[in-house]
């Protein structure tokens, strides 16, 4: 129960907590009020009984002690009220032995009778009891004659007017109680929601946030608001629109990392297409001087078609990584063989060797986009060249796990640098380097959180470092990646 309590919301805690304790502090003052009226009406009821007792036991002690019961009868009718607050019901008056002497109600009481236990038992010793249920008062007072016990009278009083009044008061109390508990929690419940209303729209608006749907309070919003809420408000519109530079600046950043690989690989492409460019010229000029001599026109046509076929490779390669469809259709080993082919200017350069293991991806596809996965892995592979020494290799792998797909690429440094191994293992990807030098890793790292995956960073011995991309199966493609 409490909690399910604490679990609604503060707009109904905070008036139901109040209303609880207004009726406990209702309860307790009500309690009093009546243990006090009760304890009143029963002073009023004692001494409005003693009177009728003593003016009755005036009337009839001489009688009493001469056993007159006629006299006793004429003395108890004579002395009793028609009005008042209380009126006895029956009065009777007996003997030292317990005998009826007389009582205004013969035929109940027959004269010299007996009184029975069941009569006598109703009437306390000393004062006044009230019999709630019966709406009846029974007092009982003994009648002495020179300090001789001669008798007893008992009476039996109506108090339906002080159970009335009883009852009237507990009625006025609960429902002022009840109107006063109920205006009480409406305010609060009216305050509290003024006042958490500030916070609510804070919270939808950073449940829109989250959702990735920031937008800034309006004018109209901050223009309601008191002043603690205007500054709360202020700040949270700071930080949105600080929010809205960085991504456009990581958006930004993210382009120029794009357009500095593909200028690294613009001048490879460029010095790979040269070199058989050359040759073509001069496979063309040998056909025009020698073109009549078969034997230098197969030659020379052999050179023309391998140096195109050569050209061909590298910008379907290019053409396979940058044509818009990529970030769709899932990665193949065709991707990892693109990427050879992209590569192979710069390995050439330093006469590295690009080893690549598909393992069971030669059977089939992943099922996970190929253009990031392609973007990310040729990152990585240009800072594991750059990385590795002249005439090292550079290994590119693919595994598979029940659950997972694993793809790693291991060089031949001298080990990942503190602040690029932050960039990749940092859960955020908002925030750009502030070098130049850690963009590419930070790039992989936002393709690695949109795709749900994982990178982690592993240094070999005695040199070398594997950094390997952990994607789930099965996860849901991206249409959009840095």
């Amino acid at each position: 129960m409490l909690t399910r309590f604490r679990r609604l919301p503060l707009t109904l805690r905070v008036p139901i907590t109040v209303a609880i304790l207004m009726i406990a502090v209702s309860a307790a003052i009500s309690e009093r009020v009546l243990s006090r009226l009760h304890q009143i009406q029963e002073d009023r009821l004692s001494g409005l009984a003693s009177s009728y007792l003593d003016g009755i036991i005036a009337s009839i002690s001489p009688s009493v002690l001469r056993q007159d019961s006629w006299e006793i009868y004429d003395a108890i009718v004579r002395v009793r009220p028609t009005d008042g607050e209380i009126v006895p019901l029956e009065t009777v008056v007996a003997s030292e032995e317990g005998l009826t002497l007389a009582s205004d109600r013969p035929e109940a009481r027959p004269t010299l009778g007996e009184l029975p236990q069941s009569f006598t038992s109703l009437f306390p010793g000393e004062g006044v009891a009230i019999a709630t249920a019966e709406r009846r008062g029974y007092a009982k007072r003994r009648i002495d004659y020179q300090g001789q016990n001669i008798g007893a009278v008992f009476v039996i009083f109506d108090v339906s007017s002080l159970l009335a009044e009883r009852q009237r008061v507990l009625l006025t109390l609960l429902v002022t109680n009840g109107l006063l508990t109920g205006l009480i929690a409406l305010i609060g419940f009216a305050t509290v929601r003024q006042m958490v209303k500030p916070m609510q729209i804070l919270e939808s608006h950073m449940t829109a946030a989250a959702s990735g749907q920031a937008r800034l309070i309006s004018q109209q919003e901050l223009a309601t608001s008191d002043h603690e809420a205007r500054r709360l408000y202020h700040a949270y519109n700071a930080l949105v629109e600080a929010e809205r530079d960085r991504t456009l600046l990581a958006r930004q950043l993210s382009e120029e990392e794009k357009l500095a690989s593909l200028g690294r690989l613009a001048s490879g492409m460029a010095h790979e297409i040269n070199n058989p460019l050359g040759g073509l010229m001069n496979a063309v000029n040998t056909l025009r001087k020698h073109g009549a001599d078969s034997d230098v026109r197969n030659r020379s046509l052999d050179l023309v078609q391998r140096g195109l076929q050569g050209i061909k490779e590298v910008v379907s390669a290019t053409l396979a990584t940058y044509r818009a469809e990529r970030a769709t259709r899932p990665l193949s080993v065709q991707d990892f063989q693109d990427l050879k082919l992209l590569l192979r200017p710069e390995m050439e350069r330093k006469g590295q060797n690009l080893e690549i293991e598909t393992g069971d991806l030669a059977e089939g596809k992943i099922d996970l986009p190929a253009g990031p996965l392609r973007q990310a892995l040729l990152n990585l592979l240009l800072n594991a060249s750059q990385a590795s020494p002249a005439g090292s290799t550079v290994t590119l792998a693919c595994r598979t796990t029940p659950d997972r797909y694993e793809l790693s690429v291991s060089d031949q440094g001298q080990g990942l640098p503190a602040a690029a191994r932050r960039v990749l293992s940092s859960g955020s990807t908002i925030h750009p380097p502030s070098d130049s030098g850690g963009l590419g890793l930070w790039v992989v790292r936002r393709i690695a959180e949109e795709l749900h995956a994982g990178v982690s960073v592993a240094e070999g011995t005695p040199s070398g470092t594997t950094i390997t991309i952990s994607a789930p199966k099965g996860d849901e493609e991206i249409e959009h990646a840095a």
